[in-house]
């Protein structure tokens, strides 16, 4: 029986740490919201931003592979044509969910994910929304 996507969601937020890829210095975009989501409900995060070495007064990462901690649960905020890279790249670190934020998913991308065994969480859940984020 498939899960539901409530399941899902509820499944990747049990699980800690977590990477924003796409991860954003600029607070009017969803790359820093999704970040800063995390920080307002007390969860570990890493922020993925190869051109900047911090964000939020996080330490950031170029890419999954660069990260100290392996983390199972991965929030992407980059175009639907780089999310596919980025599946790759999560395939590679062993990441076991990936939530793609609306707009970052594409078909290859979601099915690359579901091939590489992840669960994936995509075509309209937000973050934002389920965890309750305020400005």
């Amino acid at each position: 029986m498939a899960e539901t996507i409530q399941q899902k969601i509820s499944a990747f937020l049990e699980r800690g740490p977590f990477a924003v890829v796409g991860a954003s210095t600029d607070r009017s975009k969803y790359g820093n919201k999704v970040l800063r989501c995390y920080q307002q409900h007390g969860k570990e995060v890493y922020p993925i931003n190869p051109k900047s070495p911090e964000v939020e007064g996080l330490r950031a990462y170029p890419s999954l592979g660069a990260l100290p901690v392996e983390v199972p649960a991965v929030s992407v905020i980059t175009p639907p044509a780089a999310t596919e890279q980025v599946v790759r790249e999560a395939a590679a670190a062993g990441v076991k969910h990936i939530w793609m934020q609306p707009g970052a998913e594409s078909e290859a991308a979601i099915r690359a994910a579901e091939a590489a065994g992840m669960s994936v969480i995509a075509g309209g859940a937000c973050l934002l929304v389920v965890l309750g984020y305020h400005e």
